[in-house]
C-alpha cells in the first residue's frame, strides 16, 4: 500500500481523500495557493506546501510545482482528485517520469477518452452505441453549420476536450447558431486552451445516465452499477442519484455490460464513469441510451455510489494504484437501497444564480446524513474557484426513504451572509415530478420559475424575524455576537423590521411561530428556514439604505474578467441586448440592456479583471444627438 499520498486538489475532494488516506495509514501532504493558506485541507493534512499564488493557472493548474512538491515532502504517490489537472494525460505522464505513483488510469487511456470525438470513434468500434452527430477535422463556422443542419435542429455543440457543462451550447434554429458557436468556443478555449468543438443530435426527452467502472492492473474491470444526473442546469449536474429510477434489470444489464466494454477498450486502471444520454420518451430502454463520453477520474457524485455498495471508492483507487486486484469481483456487488446527493453551491437563484462570496460567519449543515465539504464557519468562499461548497447526501431503503432525508438535510441549512441554493434544492426534491421520477435534463430550465424560492419573504418569515429580534431584547448579551440558536418565541407585542429601505411594524406570538432559527445583532436580523436566509434591518439601530444600481448603470455583479464586449459607445442599443460578457467562477454571464437607450459610457474593455460593483456601461433612455 501507498505510505505518502500528496493531493493536487483543494476543497471538499481533497479533505474527502485525506479522509481515507488517513484510515489507511497513508501520510497525507496538501498543496494551496494564496487563497486557501488557511483552508480546511490544509488544515487536514499532516503536511502542506504553498504552490503559488491564487489563481488556478498559477497554481493548482501548474504541473512541475506540483510533481516539486512531492518530491520535497517525499511523497510517493500523487491523488489528482477530480478538475484541475485530473485528465490531463501530460501531467500523469510527468507524475510517472519522475518516480511517482499516480492515482488513476494509464496516460494514454486519459488520452484515448480525452477528445470526445475521437472517443465516440473508439466506442462505436468496440460495440458500443453513441450518439448521432459530427466529430470532423474541419472546423470552420460554415462547415459546421452545415453539419449541424445535416444532423436536424435542435443540436448541441460541445466543446472537443470539454467537461463540467463548460464549453456546452444547445442550438433550436439556425438563426441562433453562430452566436451560440462563438460563444462556446470562447468559453472552450478560456477553460481546456482547445476552442475545437463537435455536433451532436439534442435529444429532446434526455436522461443522463452514468455507470460508475474500475480497473486494475490485472486486467479486472467491473462497473458499480448506474447513477442518474439528469437534473441540471446549464449543463452542471445539480442533483444525482444512485440506481436510476426506472431502470429495469435488462437495461441495466446492457448499459452496465456496455460501460464495461468500453473501458475494456482502452486497457483501463482506476475509477471512471462512462456517461450516456438516454432517451426517456418512452422510458429507459436498452435501445435507446447512447454514449456520451467518460471521465477518466473519480466524479463529483461518486458518494451515492458508494451509499448503495458500501464501498470506498478512494480506497479502491489507492489499492489498485499500489498495484492490488480491486477489492471486489462483479459478483461480490449489489445494490443495497437508495442514495441521493444535492450539490450546495456558493450562489444566489434569486439573482439568476450569480455566485456569492466572502467569509462564511454564520455555516452549519446540521448533524444529519452524509456531508462532503471543504469549508467550516469563519472559511472564506473565494472568486477564484467553483463556487460548490458541499455536497448534501440522503440515503434510505427505497427511493421516497432518501428524498426524505436529503430534504430534511436541505431544509435544515444555515449559511450567511454567503448565499446559498439550498433552499432551491429543496423546492426541486420537493417537486411532485421528481418524486414521481417524471425527470429529465430539461426539468429545470421548464420549473425554473417555480423551484427559484421567492425573493421577498411571506408573512410568516416577517413574523419569524419579529419573534427573533424581540426574544433577543430579554437577553441582549446571548444574542450579540453572530451564534445561530434555536427559540421559541413568547408572545410579544411588535417589532419595527425593514427591507429594501422599507420599514413595517411587524406583530407575533408563540401560537404563530412554534420554532424559529436566527440570530441577531446590532444592525439586522437574519433568520433560517426551508434552506432559505432572509435578512431584515432593525429599525432602532437604523433605518439603512438602499444600494441598488441606478437605472442603466449596469456594474458587475461580482469579481471577474470581461471577455467580451459587444457594443460601443454611443450605439443605440434595445432592451435584453447582450452588452458585454463577464467569465467569473469558470462561468460565463452575459450582461444585458435593462431597456432600449444609447450606451453614454464604456469603462469596459476586453481582458480587464474588475471588482463587485465596478461600472461596466451605462445605457441613456434619451437617444444619441444627431
Amino acid at each position: 500500500m501507498i505510505a505518502s499520498l500528496l493531493i493536487a486538489n483543494r476543497g471538499e475532494i481533497a479533505c474527502r481523500v485525506i479522509r481515507t488516506a488517513r484510515r489507511l495509514g497513508i501520510r497525507t501532504i496538501a498543496v494551496y495557493s494564496d487563497a486557501d493558506a488557511k483552508a480546511l485541507h490544509v488544515r487536514m493534512a499532516d503536511e502542506a506546501v504553498h504552490i503559488g499564488p491564487s489563481p488556478a493557472r498559477d497554481s493548482y493548474l501548474v504541473g512541475d510545482k506540483i510533481i516539486e512538491a512531492a518530491k520535497s515532502t517525499a511523497a510517493e504517490a500523487i491523488h489528482p482528485g477530480y478538475g484541475f489537472l485530473s485528465e490531463n494525460a501530460d501531467f500523469a505522464q510527468a507524475v510517472i517520469d519522475a518516480g511517482l505513483i499516480w492515482v488513476g488510469p494509464k496516460p494514454d487511456s486519459i488520452r484515448a477518452m480525452g477528445l470526445k470525438d475521437a472517443a465516440k470513434t473508439l466506442m462505436a468500434n468496440a460495440g458500443v452505441p453513441v450518439t448521432p452527430g459530427y466529430h470532423g477535422e474541419d472546423q470552420s463556422p460554415a462547415v459546421l453549420k452545415m453539419e449541424a443542419q445535416a444532423i436536424g435542429y435542435p443540436v448541441l455543440i460541445k466543446a472537443v476536450a470539454g467537461g463540467g457543462g463548460k464549453g456546452m451550447r444547445r442550438v433550436d434554429e439556425a438563426g441562433q447558431f453562430d452566436d451560440a458557436l462563438d460563444s462556446c468556443k470562447r468559453e472552450a478555449a478560456s477553460s481546456f486552451g482547445d476552442d475545437r468543438v463537435l455536433i451532436e443530435k439534442y435529444v429532446l426527452s434526455p436522461r443522463h445516465i452514468e455507470v460508475q467502472v474500475f480497473g486494475d492492473s490485472h486486467g479486472n474491470v467491473v462497473h458499480l452499477f448506474e447513477r442518474d444526473c439528469s437534473l441540471q442546469r446549464r449543463h452542471q449536474k445539480v442533483i444525482e442519484e444512485a440506481p436510476a429510477p426506472g431502470m429495469d434489470a435488462e437495461t441495466r444489464a446492457a448499459v452496465c455490460g456496455a460501460a464495461v466494454r468500453a473501458a475494456q477498450a482502452v486497457n483501463y486502471e482506476g475509477a471512471g464513469t462512462i456517461e450516456f444520454i438516454a432517451d426517456a420518451s418512452e422510458g429507459l430502454r436498452a435501445d435507446r441510451i447512447w454514449f456520451m463520453e467518460m471521465n477518466t477520474r473519480l466524479q463529483v457524485e461518486h458518494p451515492v455510489t458508494e451509499e448503495i455498495t458500501g464501498q470506498d471508492l478512494v480506497e479502491w483507487q489507492l489499492r489498485a494504484a499500489s498495484g492490488e486486484k480491486l477489492p471486489r469481483t462483479q459478483d461480490e456487488l449489489s445494490i443495497n437501497g437508495h442514495a441521493i446527493e444535492a450539490r450546495l453551491y456558493a450562489e444566489d437563484p434569486a439573482k439568476g444564480f450569480l455566485p456569492s462570496v466572502g467569509k462564511l460567519d454564520h455555516f452549519d449543515l446540521g448533524t444529519e446524513g452524509r456531508i462532503e465539504t471543504g469549508v467550516e464557519e469563519g472559511d472564506s468562499i473565494s472568486s477564484f474557484y467553483d463556487p460548490m461548497i458541499a455536497k448534501l447526501i440522503g440515503d434510505g431503503g427505497d427511493r421516497e426513504e432518501a428524498i426524505g432525508e436529503l430534504a430534511s438535510i436541505l431544509a435544515d441549512v444555515e449559511v450567511w451572509p454567503v448565499r446559498t441554493n439550498a433552499g432551491f434544492l429543496l423546492n426541486c426534491l420537493l417537486d411532485d415530478d421528481f418524486g414521481d421520477a417524471r425527470i429529465d435534463t430539461g426539468f429545470i430550465e421548464r420549473k425554473l420559475d417555480d423551484l427559484v424560492p421567492q425573493s421577498e419573504p411571506d408573512e410568516a418569515t416577517w413574523r419569524g424575524a419579529a419573534a427573533v429580534a424581540l426574544a433577543a431584547d430579554e437577553d441582549e448579551e446571548l444574542f450579540s455576537s453572530l451564534a445561530g440558536f434555536r427559540l421559541n418565541a413568547a408572545p410579544r407585542v411588535s417589532v419595527a423590521l425593514g427591507r429594501a429601505g422599507q420599514f413595517r411594524t411587524v406583530s407575533t406570538n408563540a401560537g404563530e411561530i412554534a420554532e424559529v432559527s436566527g440570530f441577531r445583532d446590532d444592525e439586522r436580523v437574519v433568520i433560517f428556514g426551508e434552506g432559505n436566509a432572509d435578512e431584515f434591518a432593525l429599525a432602532s439601530r437604523g433605518a439603512g439604505t438602499t444600494h441598488g444600481l441606478h437605472d442603466g448603470e449596469i456594474e458587475a455583479p461580482m469579481p471577474g474578467k470581461v471577455t467580451a464586449v459587444e457594443v460601443s459607445q454611443g450605439e443605440i442599443v434595445a432592451k435584453g441586448q447582450r452588452l458585454l460578457t463577464l467569465e467569473a467562477m469558470k462561468m460565463e454571464h452575459a450582461l444585458t440592456a435593462p431597456f432600449d437607450g444609447t450606451v453614454a459610457e464604456l469603462p469596459a474593455t476586453v481582458g480587464a479583471q474588475v471588482k463587485e460593483g465596478q461600472l461596466l456601461v451605462r445605457i441613456d433612455d434619451e437617444p444619441a444627438n444627431g
